[in-house]
């Protein structure tokens, strides 16, 4: 079965959107600031826009705080046409422990970052229905290492459960990485060389594992 044009849907609900006279709520999970700069640019013209930042996968303490900084940084910065907030998620990295255990060997992209996806997006699918967002999303489709497919899929029977849209995308089309990449010098980001937990920062620099 062919996947779905994501980036197709994504045009077409914005098209949608610009049509009518309200500007509605966006949730948008964000994996870190150079991942959230192309779709910032992007969707803020659309939406009034609250960043959430909730990644208890990420491995040491020291390179959350530093991630959480260069996130709210570039929000303070970025020049947007609606203003942009930002919350900041626990970081309960024991929960993303609990859900990794005896996957600890897993290659990045496999059954263990499939369940850290449904873990954050459901985090976010929770707030937003408790904020009564109209809809919600991850910047995460944007790495070309990520699966959208199975980022949609989750995210989407996620916004079903809860009763909030979900906002289907493949952030990397139309060029999306290499504009988040051109952004990333621009602004003068850190970026990161690995994904962020303890896992693909063993697997990035030959370790054993935890």
């Amino acid at each position: 079965m062919n996947q779905p044009n994501f980036q197709r849907m994504l045009e077409k609900e914005l098209s949608e959107i610009a049509r009518g006279d309200k500007v509605p709520t966006l949730l948008l999970h964000s994996c870190c600031a150079p991942c959230s700069s192309y779709v910032l640019e992007y969707l803020s013209d659309y939406f009034s826009i609250t960043v959430f930042y909730y990644n208890p996968n990420i491995y040491p303490r020291e390179e959350y705080a530093m991630r959480v900084r260069e996130q709210q940084e570039f929000i303070w910065r970025f020049p947007a046409r609606y203003p942009i907030s930002f919350v900041e998620g626990e970081y309960d990295t024991e929960r993303f422990y609990r859900m990794a255990k005896g996957m600890e060997q897993e290659k990045e992209g496999g059954a263990r970052c499939l369940l850290c996806y449904e873990l954050r997006l459901r985090e976010a699918g929770a707030l937003a229905r408790r904020g009564h967002f109209d809809y919600f999303t991850t910047t995460l489709s944007i790495s070309p290492l990520k699966n959208a497919g199975r980022l949609n899929e989750i995210g989407g029977q996620i916004g079903e459960e809860f009763g909030v849209h979900y906002l289907f995308s493949d952030f990397k089309k139309k060029n999306g990485y290499k504009r988040s990449t051109e952004l990333s010098k621009e602004y003068g980001m850190y970026r990161q060389d690995y994904c962020g937990c303890i896992y693909s920062y063993q697997e990035r620099h030959g370790l054993s594992c935890r």
